[in-house]
């Protein structure tokens, strides 16, 4: 099941919204429960966005203490994981902005296929050669400009809707379509130049 459709059930159940009251009532253990649920998500975003490892680290702290600060301010116009992801991405790119870091190269495995089509006459791969494509794929994402990896990062592999992004990169949607076209677009260039160097 979908990162995206398991933290939508724990949204939607009881045990979620008496966390939310007990945390308003300060109870730290119930924060806990929040970040035990959601440090993946943070973690996901972070690692994409920030290269240094001490910085990815006070950047996670950083991020679940402006949620505790802020929670008070979540009146579920969004989705939870939204609204989070929202702290999260705003707090990398201010700590990027402020510090001219190159973005993350870091490796982040991708276990699923993207959705980019290729043309029809191009040769068929061997299952090693389709894997060998998929890492040389995964470097040429992390090479992208960080709104159009964030984009394909959240649209294929978070499982977002165009919506959510728009609203966790405060970018309209029509943004938000032009940049995944555009990542896809280079991704699949290089994809087609893959093949035909395989079929020659």
């Amino acid at each position: 099941m979908p990162v995206n459709m398991i933290m939508e059930r724990f949204e939607e159940s009881p045990l979620f919204t008496k966390l939310l009251k007990d945390i308003q009532n300060g109870n730290v253990d119930a924060f806990a429960k929040i970040i035990e649920e959601y440090k993946k998500l943070v973690a996901h975003i972070v690692f994409r966005m920030v290269t240094n490892p001490a910085d990815r680290e006070d950047l996670g702290q950083d991020i679940f203490i402006k949620i505790y600060q802020k929670l008070s301010t979540f009146r579920g116009e969004s989705k939870f994981s939204t609204w989070i992801s929202r702290i999260a991405y705003n707090t990398c790119l201010n700590h990027l902005n402020k510090k001219s870091t190159e973005m993350s190269k870091s490796y982040v495995s991708i276990n699923r296929d993207w959705d980019i089509s290729l043309s029809n006459d191009l040769t068929p791969l061997s299952n090693l050669e389709r894997s060998e494509l998929k890492c040389r794929l995964n470097q040429e994402i992390l090479n992208l400009p960080v709104k159009y990896r964030m984009v394909i990062t959240m649209f294929h592999l978070q499982d977002l809707s165009y919506q959510e992004i728009s609203e966790i990169m405060d970018t309209p949607e029509g943004t938000v379509k032009s940049y995944l076209h555009r990542a896809r677009q280079y991704l699949k260039e290089i994809l087609e130049k893959e093949f035909q160097q395989q079929a020659v």
